[in-house]
């Protein structure tokens, strides 16, 4: 089914620069407004940024110099005098390749062109590979996803579990067996481009609130190899003070014990949700080895340890909705509705509720979708 997405939001504040504020920013603004709402004559781009005629074509013929952006022709509207020449983001003549490494058994990579259309796709499958053996599989995926290109590309987008540092060194993540790898470094070595690396739920949150219908104020949880969440506060995302605003998997969700986790602690929230951890249960319930626990069990715990861990977030922040990003299979009906409820009895009551719990859309990509965000941003200005 074809997804229809929203209008393109910024997460900055938008609003003409003056001009000691320098010429990059303008630039920026005038394809983050084109990108936005559409293609727009010159005049049109004048009026909607307040800025003069001259300048807006000053600008124009340095973004269409660049290839940047392109010109389409005159417009259908019929105005008095010489007919107008539309002119857009170069949508199509552009390319940013993405890569998701925080799905459960694959890394996943893609070509996107900058409305975020998937144009090409390469993957390579995991079985038990980790440290070294994965980041050299990273950079096997980097060098055939940029093979597939058709057109020039502005650079690399990665979203990896984990906490990743401004320098996108991924400073720790044990489902990866990652410490202080320093992933951008590395891939710009390898593939010559402007790479930009960011936890997998900073980048889904990215995607969410720019192609989707994201609040202003929302969490965003990301369920694969690990459990992750990103924030967007007052329409922006947080980052926190060592940059791992989100970082929840890792969190211990009640005082009842559970299961060793891999970064050495017991009842870490991953191992109740993440996709591993749900598919073990589950295939424990199913054949009878777990007598204390059917499927639908499972998922309702797994839905309750969550927001126990969200609720004093979503309260202290004043969030209004929870989207979850994962395997619909698991996170559809009982997991979702134990949240929803969970979360509403650990809340303040209100009528109507303050806070809502939905799916994301295009689950299976909104990591790849956010890591070309981010590469749009960190390029062009456009987010």
């Amino acid at each position: 089914m074809a997804i229809t997405r929203g209008p393109l939001r910024t997460l900055e504040a938008s609003g003409a620069a003056l001009p000691a504020h320098g010429r990059a920013h303008n630039l920026a603004l005038v394809l983050k407004t084109l990108h936005a709402d559409g293609a727009m004559s010159r005049a049109d781009l004048s009026r909607s940024l307040g800025l003069t005629r001259v300048t807006v074509s000053d600008l124009v013929s340095e973004l269409l110099e660049r290839g940047h952006a392109l010109e389409l022709g005159q417009s259908d509207e019929v105005r008095p005098g010489k007919p107008a020449i539309l002119v857009d983001v170069n949508r199509h003549g552009l390319q940013i390749v993405g890569l998701d490494l925080a799905e459960n058994q694959v890394l996943r990579a893609a070509v996107l062109d900058l409305d975020g259309t998937i144009l090409h796709r390469a993957e390579r499958s995991l079985d038990n590979e980790t440290g070294e053996e994965i980041t050299r599989l990273v950079l096997e995926l980097a060098t055939a996803a940029v093979a597939l290109a058709t057109a020039p590309l502005l650079g690399i987008g990665v979203g990896t579990p984990g906490i990743v540092n401004p320098d996108g060194m991924v400073l720790t993540a044990p489902n990866l067996g990652w410490s202080n790898v320093p992933l951008r470094a590395l891939l710009q070595q390898h593939t010559g481009l402007p790479t930009l690396v960011s936890n997998d739920a900073d980048a889904a949150v990215h995607a969410d609130y720019t192609f989707g219908t994201g609040s202003s104020d929302m969490i965003l949880v990301k369920v694969g190899r690990g459990v992750g969440s990103g924030l967007i506060v007052g329409g922006r995302r947080a980052l926190g003070a060592h940059s791992a605003a989100g970082e929840i998997g890792h969190v211990t969700v009640g005082t009842d014990g559970g299961v060793p986790c891999k970064c050495g602690k017991t009842g870490c929230l991953e191992t109740w949700l993440s996709v591993p951890s749900l598919e073990r249960a589950l295939g424990l319930a199913a054949t009878g080895s777990s007598p204390a626990a059917d499927a639908d069990a499972v998922l309702q715990t797994a839905g309750e340890r969550l927001a126990i861990a969200l609720a004093p977030v979503a309260a202290a922040l004043d969030l209004s909705e929870v989207v979850l990003s994962g395997p619909i299979q698991l996170l559809d009906g009982i997991l979702r509705d134990s949240v929803e409820q969970t979360l509403r009895s650990r809340m303040l009551p209100q009528n109507p509720p303050l806070i809502s719990v939905r799916l994301a859309a295009e689950p299976q990509d909104i990591v790849l979708l956010g890591a070309a965000v981010m590469v749009l941003w960190n390029q062009l200005g456009v987010a």
